[in-house]
C-alpha cells in the first residue's frame, strides 16, 4: 500500500515552488496578525502564525503519505469516503453556526475546526474517477451514465451551497466538467454543462464591468434567484471595494512587507484568510504579484504534465480533476480580489490561513505525486 522507495521519485521541481508560496504566506499572515496596535510592537511568530505553521507541518506529513500510497489502492475507500462527506455535509445543519453560517465543527479537545466542504472537493474527483474509470465506452455515451454522473456532483452541490458556501460549490461545477470530457460522457452533456458555464461567466463579467446593472436586473434576476443570493453578484460592496482599493494602493512596488496602512488598520476583512492576495498586492504591488503568480502558474503547469504522464485511465482522471481543483481556487480567489468575480469565500491555495484548506491542498499536490512516481509500469 505505500511504499518509502516511491518518495525517491518525487517531481523535486514542485517543492521549492510550495515551500516559497508557503513562505509567501507566513509574512502576509504575520504582517496582518504580528502587530500590537496598543502598544506597537511586532512580533512575527503571532498565535495565527504559529497555528499556520502547525498547519504546514501537519500537511507535509499528509503530503509523503499520500506521494508513497499506490494511487490506485484509493479505489477501494472512493464510496465509503462519498458516503462519510456525505454524511459529515449533512450533519452541518445539526450544529451551531459559525460566523453566521454552517459549514465548520468544531473539535474542542484539539482547538481546531473541520470544513468537510473542503475534501468534499477531493472526494468528489476521487468518486468520479472511479466511476468514470469503470465504465465501458458504449456505457459512457449513455444518458444513464451522465444522470448517474451529475447525481454524484450534484449532491454535495447542493448541501454545500446550502451552508451557504457559493464558492466552494461553484468549484464543483468545473471539476465535474473537466472529469467529465477526460472521462468520455456524452459530449452533448459536456457542450451543455460548458454553454451554461460560460454564459454565466459573461454574465458575472458583465455585472462586474458594470456593463450591466446590478440594480436594474435585480427585479428580474430575483424571480430566479433569492434576494440575498442575488446579492452576492453585487460589485459594489465594501468587501469588493476594500480588496480593490488595498491593490491599488500597492501599485508597481508595493509599501512594503509590514508597511500596510489600509490593510494593516484592519480594513480589508478578512485580510489574512480570503482576502489575503490583497493584503500580498497591498504590500509588493504588481511585481510581487507577478512573482505569486509565476509560482502558482509552474504549480499547475507541472500538474498538467502529470496528467500527460499518467499511466493509466485512472491515474489520469484523478490528475486532471486535482489539477483543476489546485488552479480553480487560484483563479476564483485572485478574481474575487481584482473584482472580476464575486467575493464567495473561496481561500488562496497554502496562502490563506485555515487548516482545512492547508491539509486539503497538500493531500491534492501529495496524490499528484502518487501518479507522478507511478506514470512507468513495472
Amino acid at each position: 500500500m505505500w511504499e518509502h522507495r516511491y518518495l525517491k521519485r518525487i517531481d523535486l521541481r514542485t517543492l521549492p515552488i510550495i515551500l516559497g508560496i508557503m513562505w509567501m504566506s507566513l509574512l502576509l499572515v504575520s504582517s496582518v496578525t504580528g502587530t500590537d496596535w496598543e502598544t506597537g510592537d511586532f512580533n512575527f511568530f503571532s498565535p495565527i502564525v504559529k497555528k499556520q505553521i502547525r498547519w504546514f507541518m501537519i500537511g507535509w506529513g499528509v503530503y509523503f503519505f499520500c506521494a508513497g500510497i499506490d494511487f490506485r489502492y484509493l479505489k477501494k475507500w472512493c464510496w465509503p469516503l462519498y458516503g462519510l462527506i456525505i454524511f459529515f455535509l449533512i450533519g452541518l445543519f445539526f450544529t451551531s453556526p459559525i460566523q453566521n453560517v454552517q459549514r465548520w465543527y468544531q473539535i474542542p479537545f484539539l482547538g481546531m475546526e473541520f470544513q468537510p466542504s473542503e475534501y468534499a472537493k477531493l472526494v468528489l474527483v476521487l468518486t468520479l474517477s472511479c466511476f468514470l474509470e469503470g465504465k465501458r465506452e458504449r456505457e459512457l455515451q449513455s444518458v444513464k451514465t451522465a444522470i448517474q454522473a451529475l447525481l454524484m456532483v450534484l449532491i454535495p452541490f447542493v448541501l454545500i451551497l446550502k451552508q451557504p458556501d457559493l464558492g466552494s460549490a461553484l468549484v464543483l461545477y468545473p471539476i465535474a466538467l473537466v472529469m467529465f470530457y477526460f472521462g468520455g460522457i456524452k459530449k452533448s452533456v459536456i457542450t451543455l454543462m460548458t454553454f451554461f458555464a460560460l454564459s454565466a461567466i459573461i454574465f458575472v463579467s458583465l455585472t462586474f464591468l458594470d456593463i450591466l446593472s446590478h440594480e436594474k436586473l435585480k427585479p428580474y434576476a430575483t424571480l430566479i434567484l433569492k434576494e440575498y443570493q442575488y446579492e452576492r453578484l453585487n460589485p459594489n460592496t465594501y468587501h469588493q471595494k476594500a480588496a480593490q482599493a488595498a491593490i491599488a494602493i500597492g501599485g508597481m512596488h508595493g509599501v512594503g512587507w509590514h508597511k500596510s496602512e489600509f490593510t494593516g488598520h484592519e480594513w480589508l476583512p478578512a485580510p489574512y484568510t480570503d482576502s489575503v492576495f490583497a493584503v500580498f498586492g497591498e504590500e509588493f504591488g504588481v511585481i510581487g504579484i507577478f512573482l505569486m503568480l509565476l509560482f502558482f502558474l509552474l504549480l499547475i503547469y507541472f500538474s498538467i504534465q502529470i496528467v500527460a504522464a499518467a499511466s493509466d485511465p485512472f491515474g489520469r482522471l484523478l490528475s486532471a480533476g486535482m489539477t483543476v481543483y489546485l488552479a480553480m481556487h487560484v483563479v476564483v480567489n485572485m478574481g474575487m480580489m481584482c473584482g472580476f468575480l464575486p467575493i464567495t469565500g473561496v481561500p488562496l491555495l497554502l496562502v490563506s490561513y485555515g487548516g482545512s484548506s492547508v491539509l486539503s491542498t497538500m493531500m491534492a499536490l501529495g496524490i499528484l505525486q502518487s501518479v507522478y512516481t507511478r506514470r512507468f509500469r513495472f
